[in-house]
């Protein structure tokens, strides 16, 4: 995720790009710039948050009325000064901003660079601007050649680009990343999200996909990707600006909540670059996990995984007690450490000591960071930026990172084929929202919670507790079914709660058992399963039904929505911040 926006307005057009990518700077704050028009294109852009780069920079002092800009959250290439946005052609005379992924990118570049290109970044997006100048020197205006520019890309893209040759002229294009266009007095905008432009216009187009806007100071056309002008709806903006920066939602685990589906689609889309990383590997007869928190709960589902799927004997270890482990590694053993950071204090003195005797592969969600330049190596996560301090949307693309380096080892591409459909089922978990409100009402002064599912349901249980104990305060624990006679039976009274994770697989009749065990000591259920199991919705006070075709391997990414919600809303019910809760922080930089 990374913000861009444009504009075209009366007056000079620097300090209010600068303004509108300030409001976008949740997206993406590795590096920011900014390219403007008059006569020639003048550009600044730096590496760094917004505010520290304008305090070197000035950014707002270059001339003209339009230009655009960009917050950057890296994916190609570092956060460097060479690598943030805007990016130009040979001759500086187009400059591009773009959020999306492309993938074809490498191959572009290579065609380009045999037809003379000079490329400077090591980024997907230079190939954009690139393009666009090939097909202006074929005779073409910047509006036909950004639109044949963008029928060579493979990937996500929404992309905005000026030209000094056709000054006042502003090309916007979508396809699978986010792009609106802003209509003022007499002045025109194109942003990623509605909060960039709020301050100067409520009136919004929505772009879809394949769609281009061409902005200029007459007004706004909005095309198809072969030129045919259509005739969009003019929406009214009613949302205050802190609602807009959570894109509507009250909060931006909500927000991070909902956008699950999409960040497991952006994903998978690492599948190719994580068979490169399996191509390198040698032999290994073991493999450990290192992690902390959310973080070790994916873990875990990588170890029943990894045992089920590849025979190979994995442990998983917090990374605050990994140095007792240090005795055990060798160079047959693959340690994977998982950090959405990449700074988390204890993963990366444990990734210090494994760099001493095994093989290291960080899985990682900043690009950049320190995990990534430490490790053998990396595989990102393609989640964006998380602001809410409880793991949501980072969780579900370790855990998709995760599955599709068991499949890469494994080459079952059945499994691929049906982690692809998981998008989908947790787009319909989402569904179930009203419903999981009205069971957060009726829980929601409930001082115990318990936790259980058997196997792969194991995790998703700890994570429900977790992100409970973390957002509402309620003392939670998480509990493999087996391990209730031994011991934690003895805590289950009338009416405590107890949310039994109950997928449809070989496991379910146990679980089952279990479920039984605990009502019969007076516990109120709240079963997550298929909507089309009738044995546990008996057994249930509450159920939260899911897709009857999840399979039991794969139930660990949608399982986990539902739980998710119900602590978000479980802690709006008792008056809670469920994105600052207290004495929590985002990254653990301290050990």
């Amino acid at each position: 995720m990374c913000g861009i926006v444009a504009c075209i307005i009366k007056d000079k057009a620097a300090p209010v790009l600068l303004d509108c990518v300030q409001r976008l700077e949740y997206r993406g704050y590795d590096s920011v710039g900014i390219a403007t028009l008059s006569g020639d294109i003048y550009i600044k852009k730096n590496e760094g948050k917004i505010d520290d780069v304008q305090k070197k920079l000035d950014l707002t002092d270059i001339p003209g009325n339009m230009g655009i800009a960009h917050v950057r959250w890296a994916t190609h290439g570092l956060p460097t000064g060479k690598n943030a946005h805007p990016h130009t052609d040979c001759k500086k005379r187009i400059a591009v901003v773009h959020n999306g992924i492309i993938e074809n990118y490498n191959e572009l570049k290579t065609i380009l660079q045999n037809e003379g290109h000079i490329f400077t970044s090591d980024t997907d997006t230079e190939v954009i601007p690139h393009l666009i100048e090939k097909y202006m020197e074929m005779g073409n205006g910047l509006e036909v050649a950004s639109r044949l520019a963008t029928k060579d890309i493979q990937g996500s893209y929404a992309i905005a680009a000026i030209s000094a040759d056709e000054p006042n002229k502003i090309i916007g294009i979508r396809k699978e990343s986010p792009l609106i266009v802003g209509i003022g007095e007499n002045e025109f905008f194109l942003a990623s999200d509605v909060p960039a432009i709020l301050e100067h216009t409520k009136n919004v187009i929505y772009l879809d996909d394949n769609e281009m806007a061409v902005l200029d100071l007459d007004g706004v056309v909005i095309k198809d990707i072969d030129g045919n002008v259509l005739d969009k709806e003019i929406n009214i903006i009613e949302w205050t600006a802190d609602m807009a920066e959570k894109g509507g939602y009250n909060h931006f685990m909500l927000k991070e909540i909902h956008e699950q589906p999409e960040v497991i689609r952006n994903t998978l889309m690492e599948y190719p670059e994580i068979e490169n990383v399996v191509s390198t590997f040698p032999e290994f007869n073991r493999i450990c996990f290192v992690a902390c928190g959310t973080s070790y709960h994916a873990s875990l589902v990588g170890k029943y995984l990894f045992e089920t799927m590849l025979g190979i004997p994995t442990d998983v270890v917090l990374a605050s007690e990994f140095i007792f482990s240090e005795g055990a590694l060798n160079a047959k053993t693959l340690v994977i450490l998982i950090s959405q950071s990449g700074e988390t204090a204890d993963t990366l003195r444990a990734l210090k000591i494994a760099n001493t005797k095994s093989e290291t592969l960080a899985i990682v969600n900043v690009l950049g960071s320190t995990a990534t330049r430490e490790a053998d190596h990396v595989i990102y996560t393609r989640a964006g930026p998380e602001i809410g301090v409880a793991a949501t949307k980072t969780y579900v693309s370790q855990l998709t990172c995760i599955y599709m380096l068991a499949i890469a080892m494994d080459g079952n591409n059945n499994l691929l084929e049906k982690l692809q459909k998981v998008p989908g089922f947790m787009k319909n978990a989402l569904a179930r929202e009203d419903h999981i409100i009205q069971i957060a009402k009726k829980y929601k002064n409930s001082t115990d919670f318990f936790f259980f599912g058997r196997g792969f349901s194991y995790p998703t249980a700890l994570e429900g507790a977790l992100k409970l104990k973390e957002i509402t305060y309620i003392h939670a624990e998480g509990y493999a079914a087996g391990e209730l006679k031994h011991g934690p039976l003895a805590l289950i009274d009338d009416d405590v709660p107890v949310l039994a994770v109950v997928p449809p697989g070989d496991r379910h009749d146990k679980t089952l058992s279990n479920v039984e065990e605990v009502k019969a000591r007076g516990a109120s259920i709240i079963g997550v399963g298929s909507s089309e199991d009738a044995a546990l919705r008996l057994e249930s006070d509450d159920i939260i039904g899911m897709d009857n075709d999840i399979s039991e391997i794969l139930s660990p990414i949608p399982y986990v929505v539902p739980l998710q919600l119900l602590s978000y809303y479980i802690s709006i019910e008792r008056g809670i911040d469920p994105d600052k809760p207290k004495n929590l922080a985002k990254c653990v930089t301290v050990e």
